[in-house]
Parts: structure tokens; sequence; C-alpha cells
């Protein structure tokens, strides 16, 4: 699945929430950014990044994570908290 996901996968998504999965309970998040990278290649997808804020001052560590959302399902990403916002702490995944 994740393979087929695109920087315009997320684009339209600006603003909904995704569930990450952290241990045995569910936390909710905002996408914030969606970003390209770079340009893709021959045969292969533009590198992005996107952005997922989780409300309040929680942290969680970096790792994979269990990630659903309701248009586009459930799949797993590595998520590197970067800092809070002043709204909450700020977790990005990037695509190569």
């Amino acid at each position: 699945m994740l393979e087929s996901f695109e920087v315009e996968t997320f684009e339209s998504r600006l603003g909904e929430t995704f569930r990450i999965q952290a241990d045995t309970e569910w936390v909710e998040a905002t996408l914030t950014e969606a970003t390209p990278v770079g340009e893709g290649t021959e045969g292969r997808r533009a590198p992005f990044s996107i952005v997922l804020r989780v409300p309040g001052d929680r942290v969680l560590p970096q790792q994979i994570y269990g990630v659903a959302h309701a248009g586009i399902g459930e799949f797993e990403l590595f998520l590197v908290p970067i800092g809070p916002d002043g709204e909450g702490m700020r977790y990005e995944a990037v695509f190569g």
C-alpha cells in the first residue's frame, strides 16, 4: 500500500484526522503538511513528506506505528517527532 502513495494522496487530506496506534490505544492526529521533497526518476515516485500533529504535550517515541484514516485505510508509518508547534507535537514521515 505505501508504494502507491504519492504526495497527492495526502494533499487533499490536509486538516483531516488520522489515528495513530500507540501501544493499546489510538491517538488522534491532524495532517498539517504534505510536501514534495524532490523529483521522481523514471519508474520511481517523487519523494515527499507528511507532518501529523498530536494535540497536547504527549510525545510518542520515534518508531513504526499503525496509522488509520477513514478514506485511505490502515497502514504503517515510521514517525519521527520533530517538535511542538504551539498546538501539539508534530511527527514527520518521509516517503522516498
